[in-house]
């Protein structure tokens, strides 16, 4: 499922972004860095449907987004702050998703033991978010952001905050998902270690243009 942002041109507030291209190819990982405030997010937001595009299209598994609900775009987002709903356990937050989407109840129960046992949250289950750790709610957030099958992932900065060792066992979490999953996937990050290990191709963006740095010609 590919993703093809072509010409974007973004406003927000006093900030735009012009004639912004990045192609990510099927299955593949695409990490985008570049330094604070240098609209990696206001691109990400744009591309989930939560900024308004002036102009360009977004071409998701050769289908045209761009002027899509988000809620239509089947793009699953993690974002830098884990906000969890308190009221909803880990269960009810996994099946989130599917449920919105009119799975059946058959269905809902499969994916939400498919993925807390990928995400080794199955203790969890019945849990509220109040008292998880920084890692099990980003493994929960990822979780949900999963459930209902995105034809693309999204994380942005998704594993700020946590300590070094937590981070890098997400890290290596999120490869294995993304493998296994077959999942198209773009993440930004401050971190070239992430980048060194996750991304298919890597991008910067800076000075309002973003450009391929590297590229992974084979998955491992």
């Amino acid at each position: 499922m590919s993703l093809i942002i072509d010409q974007l041109s973004v406003s927000a507030g006093d900030f735009t972004l012009s004639n912004i291209s990045l192609e990510i190819p099927p299955s593949r990982c695409a990490v985008l860095m570049g330094r604070s405030g240098s609209g990696k997010t206001t691109l990400m937001e744009a591309l989930c449907g939560l900024r308004k595009i002036t102009s360009g299209h977004i071409l998701l598994e050769n289908r045209n987004i761009t002027t899509l609900r988000p809620g239509e775009r089947a793009i699953g987002l993690v974002p830098q702050d884990t906000v969890l709903f308190p009221h909803l356990s880990v269960r009810e937050h996994l099946a989130f998703g599917p449920e919105l989407a009119g799975w059946n109840r058959h269905a809902i129960t499969t994916r939400i033991h498919t993925l807390a046992d990928a995400l080794d949250i199955t203790p969890l289950l019945d849990r509220k978010p109040r008292g998880l750790s920084g890692g099990e709610a980003k493994r929960v957030s990822l979780g949900r952001a999963l459930a209902a099958r995105p034809a693309l992932l999204c994380l942005d900065e998704a594993l700020t905050g946590l300590d070094t060792q937590t981070r890098h066992n997400i890290m290596h979490l999120i490869q294995r998902i993304i493998r296994e999953e077959n999942l198209t996937t773009l993440h930004i990050t401050h971190h070239q270690d992430e980048a060194d290990i996750l991304a298919d191709r890597c991008y910067t963006l800076h000075d309002g243009a973003v450009t391929m740095i590297s590229e992974r010609r084979t998955k491992t």
